[in-house]
């Protein structure tokens, strides 16, 4: 396992499994997907209500507010959105430490470039993916989240990196 470590692959399995469950993600319509009943069941009493019936704005053109979508579909918006952040965030991350060792540290930024434009180009095709499923509605601006989420990973790593540096 240390090896694997040290190369770089059980990272880029890391990667290679998101990618696969991000597939499988989007090969799923919303209704298989919909967390709504889930939120329904244990945020019956609503919760912060009060506190998020200030929030509002707007995504993709339309408006994300408790009036707008009702409570459980505004939470349901945010549960939804921290997933792609995460997960492109995982495969973003994945990828960078999977291509470290492999660059011999000519390069951080050109492991950072790769692995953010590799982490966005899947988020892009992901997308597209969603298109050709049913009841699915593809997003570019789910496209920059995922990016976001990617690059945010890269840049902890840079960081984490060099404050173990100066140690």
């Amino acid at each position: 396992m240390q090896k694997q470590l040290k190369n770089g692959n059980f990272y880029l399995g890391i990667a290679c499994l998101m990618m696969v469950v991000l597939f499988i993600s989007s090969s799923m319509t919303y209704q298989q997907q919909s967390q709504v009943s889930v939120i329904q069941k244990y945020l019956a009493n609503e919760p912060f209500k009060q506190f998020f019936s200030g929030i509002s704005f707007n995504y993709a053109g339309s408006e994300v507010s408790i009036a707008a979508k009702g409570y459980v579909k505004f939470v349901e918006f945010f549960i939804r959105k921290a997933a792609h952040f995460t997960t492109y965030f995982i495969l973003g991350g994945s990828l960078y430490l999977g291509l470290l060792p492999k660059l011999k540290q000519k390069s951080s930024v050109l492991g950072l470039a790769f692995a953010w434009l590799a982490a966005t180009g899947y988020a892009a095709t992901d997308e597209f993916h969603q298109m050709l499923t049913g009841g699915r509605t593809p997003l570019f601006q789910d496209v920059m989240l995922d990016s976001c989420g990617a690059l945010t990973a890269c840049l902890l790593i840079i960081l984490v990196h060099k404050l173990r540096g100066k140690r």
